[in-house]
Parts: C-alpha cells; structure tokens; sequence
C-alpha cells in the first residue's frame, strides 16, 4: 500500500493532532488515510480502547469494513451496530477494535452505555454536526456533544464542511475545541463574524459574513483542520471520477444471478425474460439499478431494491446542497428517483434556466436528452450516473454538458466530480471499465468472464 502525498500528509496531521479534521473531496481517499492513522495509533500503544466510526447507515454497511479488507487492515474492519436494539446491543458485545454506528443511532448508542469506552471517535460527513448549538440543536449532534470529549482523540471527515456558507463551520469546530477557536457559543461566534442583512424592503433578514470573516475563521482553524485542494493535485482538465460501491440486498443478488445464469427470473409475480445476450445485459444492468421493465409494451416494472437510492441520498446529504445533475437510462430510474426526490426536475427548458440560475439542487437528466449543444454548466459541477449502458457517445456526452472544458470557458475554475453508483459484482462493473478503457463490448464481457 503506497499512499499519495496528499494521503500521508492527512495520515500525518491526524497523528499530529489528537482533535483534527481532514477536509477533502469524495474519493480522495479519507477512510484509507484514517484508517492507516488508526493502524499507526494502535501499534504505537497511544489508543488503549475502541474507536468509534458515526457515519451514514450505506456507508457504514458498504465503505468502511470493505476500505480496511481493501488496503489489509483486516483488524480494523469494523463491528456495525445498526438494526434493531438486540442486534446493536449484540454487535456492541463483539470483540473488535472499531465499531461503526449511523448517525439516526447516535442518541441510542449514547443512552445505551453506562460509561463511554471509546478512546477515538471519528466523524465521517462532519458536516451532519453543523446543527449543534450548547443547549439545543440537531439531537443526533447533541447526543455526542454528551460524551465526545471523553475520547482521547476525535477525527473529523468531510468533503463539504460548509457548502450553505460560514455559518456551518461552528457547531464541527466545538467538537474539536469546545468553542476554544471561533467562540463559546453560536452567538457569540455570530456576533463577531456576521451581519443581518435586510432582505425584500425589510420583510425578513439574513446572515452574512463581513468581509473579514473568511480569512479569520479559517486561519483560526487552520491549525486542527487540514483542506485538500482537488485542484492542486489534479487539476481541473480532467473530471474528477469517484466510484460509489453499493451491495445488492440477498434477494436482489438471487433474482440477478437466476436472470443471468438461466435468461428468467420472476419478480413480484411478473415474468422475465431475456430472449438472447444482448436482452439479458440489458435486464442485468436493470436490476443493478434496482427496477426491471417486465412488459416492454407497456413499460410495467417491479422494483427490486433500493441501494442506488440510499447511495444516492447519502451522497446528496454529503455534498449538503451542493446541485447535481443526475443521469439515469430506464423510466423505472425516473420513476423512482422522482418518487425518493420530489423536489427534483426533470431536464426541459425550463428547467435548464432554473438550473443554470440555482434554483435546481437537483436535474434528471437521461443521456439521450441532454446531449449535443446543452449547456449546463452555468448550475453546478456534480454529475452521478444512476444507471449506465454500453453507449460510449451517451456515457461522454452527459459529461460533457458541465465538462471541465465548459467551466472553464464559462469562467468557473473548478473540478468537476463525476461519481458513478456502481452495484458490486454485476455488469454495472464490466460497463464502468468499458467506459474507462474504451475497450469493446465484447472484450469486456470476455474479461470479465476470466475473473
């Protein structure tokens, strides 16, 4: 395992600090430089008890324990206490060096303990504790603010830790200082670094950081919270691309090995059948993405899970606000994504207006139709495929509406993420190489055959 540079300067800042925070984009890599932080920590004798991970329930369930057998840290997969109470209760009696909680369990976990025996805590999507306030507040954020100083070390992770402005940087830096830095209470800190602001001929106000607040803030904490610039390590002439792994539930995993193996498998009572290779891909990459069309004639389908969704709102929650154009191939996708996000909108002029403006978090875009000559660039730099295909030009092209050659022309000097949700162990795979290598269909089939 060799880490980048940027990954051993994490590693070294959280070994340096015992309360710190590493500020880097999805994908750079920040449960694998926590991870090794850990590993040096237990090996050197300076953490003498368990390490708890809080993160959102996908994440504990399908990143961390896959992250630690990825890099052979074996030792540090951790326990999941999540379920129901006996479950949790159980997976808190195992013997284990990590135990990894989501963050809905948070006010259990702590109700639940008489003493608090975990030496480290970390933090992952830091941003969830921006709601804390000393005597009221978001209750998950609450429930650790009880028992977190009780640590010896606490880690705090994020790709965003304020995307909605300055304001959220408070309720995270308590938990690293107890308001040391930028105040002892949210008051005070808005006090001193913030303004109201009349809006619409004073029928309400806002929020604003005066012009000194940034550089301040920022060079308060600089000495806890380390930020890593994409830009300086990669550049913005090439997409950023992150691969988001989900597991397909036991009975989506039976219905996908049946559909692939025999060309039929049936679902909520409907029939499927793949008439040859080229229907049964197509089927397979359907159930990947968690709906199968049974009736082609009238576009009917059964669902057949929900990891995509759950991936997609956890990566929805990390970016907290941040607009993502989302691409999807099957009206089952639209179906669902619209049903999961109501508030997002399908792209259409009108559409394409408000997104550029801001006023979209959210467009639903298929490949087909949002194609040559759209410009969409102007409203974010975030792109998730739900669903992907073999179309090469469709695969490049989505990318290319908010591509970085577009940012730059338009003035945005940033990267862009292209994350794609990926089901492990199916064709959502072979597909994702097919697009990376620009190999043929049929030479990744056939590799992926020899696995």
């Amino acid at each position: 395992m060799t880490l980048r540079p940027y990954q051993l300067q994490g590693v070294e800042h959280i070994l340096a600090h015992p309360r710190s925070a590493c500020w880097a984009y999805m994908g750079a890599g920040k449960s694998l430089i926590t991870l090794t932080a850990l590993d040096a920590l237990y090996l050197a004798g300076e953490l003498d008890g368990p390490t708890l991970i809080v993160a959102p329930k996908r994440v504990c369930e399908s990143v961390w324990g896959a992250e630690a057998m990825k890099w052979g840290l074996d030792d540090l997969a951790p326990s999941l206490v999540l379920g129901t109470p006996k479950q949790r209760a159980r997976a808190l009696h195992k013997k284990a060096k990590v135990f990894c909680v989501n963050f809905e369990n948070l006010p259990w976990l702590v109700g639940h303990l008489r003493t608090w025996p975990f030496a480290c805590v970390v933090v992952d999507e830091s941003s969830r504790l921006r709601g804390y306030r000393t005597r009221q507040g978001a209750k998950q954020a609450h429930a650790l603010g009880r028992v977190v100083f009780s640590s010896e070390r606490h880690i705090q992770l994020s790709g965003t830790p304020a995307p909605n402005g300055l304001d959220g940087l408070w309720g995270q830096a308590w938990f690293l200082d107890q308001g040391e830095r930028l105040g002892k209470t949210y008051t005070a800190f808005l006090n001193r670094w913030f303004k109201q602001v009349s809006i619409n001929g004073g029928q309400w106000t806002r929020i604003e950081p005066m012009p000194h607040a940034a550089d301040e803030i920022q060079s308060r904490l600089a000495d806890l919270c380390l930020s890593i610039d994409p830009r300086e390590y990669f550049g913005v002439e090439e997409p950023i691309r992150v691969p988001l792994y989900v597991d397909l539930p036991p009975e989506a995993q039976r219905i996908y090995q049946k559909l692939e193996r025999e060309f039929f498998a049936e679902i909520a009572g409907n029939g499927v059948e793949a008439a040859n290779a080229a229907v049964k891909s197509a089927k397979c990459l359907q159930v990947a993405s968690g709906a199968v069309i049974h009736d082609s004639d009238s576009g009917a389908w059964s669902a057949v899970h929900d990891a995509k969704l759950d991936a997609l709102e956890s990566l929805v929650e990390e970016l907290v606000g941040a607009p993502l154009l989302v691409s999807y191939y099957y009206k089952s996708d639209l179906a669902r994504l619209k049903q999961r996000f109501p508030k997002a909108e399908e792209i259409s002029e009108g559409a394409i207006g408000k997104w550029n403006r801001g006023e979209v978090q959210m467009l639903l875009a298929h490949p087909q139709s949002a194609g040559h000559g759209l410009n969409l660039q102007d409203g974010g730099c975030h792109l998730v495929r739900f669903s992907d295909t073999w179309n090469l030009e469709h695969h490049d092209q989505i990318l290319e509406r908010i591509g970085p050659t577009r940012q730059a022309q338009s003035g945005h000097p940033r990267p862009v993420f292209d994350y794609t949700i990926l089901a492990r162990g199916t064709l959502d795979e072979v597909v994702a190489e097919r697009h990376l290598t620009k190999r043929s269909v049929q030479e990744c089939l056939l590799q992926a055959m020899r696995r």
